[in-house]
């Protein structure tokens, strides 16, 4: 049994019960381990919730940064950490909802480390959307609402998106890009 399988199988118990309603028999069941033999790969319940996060945000950075250190312009960039950013929001829909509904299931400290990381990683979209505007291929806007809006619309895919549904999730990121970089407004409708 690896720690790599009770954590995903956690994943799945959390997103479906919620965190709260999970309980560690649930887990155990999941990887076919008696309880108190899960214990020897964890702690408990927050130390998995901890490392689900942990490891949900070390992906997205990583995912995050190698598309910020090419040498393309803002936009590019853009399109891809959007199509990065959905691609591991739909690869891994467990993942996904835990690292976006069940943070706040962790204790205050614990809590508060794990806003900092998330921070980080939304610093990293700040940058990219003030690269942009310093660059004159955005238009200037405030970072921080603009990085609340790009995330946000793609974070709700996990309420809503379904593979095999009429659009891919990278259709779904090209939409939402172009969406964001020309927004609703026809030249027409603009000049009015």
């Amino acid at each position: 049994m690896q720690r790599s399988d009770i954590l995903q199988a956690a994943a799945q118990a959390f997103r479906q019960k919620g965190y709260h309603a999970a309980s560690m028999q649930d887990i155990a069941d999941a990887v076919q381990l008696q309880k108190a033999s899960l214990y020897h790969h964890v702690e408990g319940k927050q130390d998995i919730l901890l490392a689900i996060l942990d490891h949900a945000l070390d992906l997205l950075i990583t995912d995050l940064e190698e598309v910020i250190v090419t040498d393309i312009p803002p936009d590019q960039k853009l399109r891809q950490a959007m199509h990065s950013y959905v691609g591991r929001l739909t690869q891994d829909a467990d993942l996904a909802a835990v690292l976006l509904l069940e943070y706040r299931s962790l204790e205050p400290k614990t809590r508060a480390q794990h806003i900092k990381r998330r921070d980080h990683y939304e610093q990293i979209w700040r940058n990219l959307i003030k690269e942009g505007v310093e660059a004159n291929i955005f238009q200037p806007v405030d970072e921080a609402v603009a990085t609340f809006a790009l995330l946000g619309v793609q974070n709700w895919m996990i309420t809503w998106f379904k593979l095999g549904g009429p659009l891919t999730a990278q259709q779904l990121a090209d939409r939402f890009c172009d969406l964001f970089l020309h927004g609703l407004l026809t030249t027409e409708g603009r000049a009015k």
